[in-house]
């Protein structure tokens, strides 16, 4: 078996993090650190066609986002990271999904700036929160799109003091289909591309 397929059977069933206990996050880091070290993309900042596009998460450590699943009658939907490198933006988006016509949406925008051949930093500008169906949301492709005409959103769209939201993102691994980030709260995320 690859190391490839060892991550995707390591995370298999965990529903992106939230139903991992810790003997399953050891397992996963460890699939993780041997598909790192066969990362076939050592510079991914200069890969700008892989690193481009619309990825959705298959699994992370990150308590931020796996603490939008705690709202009763909610429950976390898919997380999409799209990277628009020519910009130099990306995007996090997070469906909340549950009562009909109440499903909701997370989303945040941050430019980013190469620091070495694998790390930007990140600088997040702006938060958009509300309903689904009030931001008329039918794919990330199409929010990015209304967000970067300047179109302003209902009920929360705000911008986010640059001076408190900055962080780091490594690109550990990048291939066609599949990439692994490291961030600067310890942080693991591994995202499937959007075709």
């Amino acid at each position: 078996m690859s190391n490839k397929a060892e991550l995707l059977e390591a995370i298999a069933g965990k529903n992106r993090g939230l139903l991992a206990n810790e003997i399953d996050n050891v397992r996963v880091l460890s699939a993780i650190q041997q598909l790192e070290d066969s990362n076939p993309t050592p510079k991914p900042l200069e890969s700008k066609d892989l690193l481009n596009g619309d990825w959705r998460l298959l699994y992370t450590t990150s308590k931020s986002i796996l603490g939008l699943d705690r709202f009763p009658l909610l429950k976390l939907g898919q997380i999409y990271q799209c990277i628009r490198v020519s910009e130099a933006k990306v995007y996090n988006i997070a469906e909340i999904v549950g009562l009909p016509m109440l499903e909701g949406l997370v989303s945040v925008a941050a430019s980013f700036e190469p620091i070495s051949e694998s790390r930007v930093n990140v600088v997040f500008e702006r938060s958009i929160i509300g309903l689904q169906r009030l931001l008329s949301y039918k794919t990330p492709g199409k929010l990015i799109q209304q967000i970067e005409s300047g179109k302003k959103f209902l009920p929360l769209d705000f911008k986010i003091d640059r001076g408190e939201q900055k962080g780091w993102l490594d690109t550990t691994y990048l291939d066609h289909d599949m990439r692994i980030g490291r961030g600067n709260e310890g942080n693991v995320f591994v995202l499937t591309k959007e075709t």
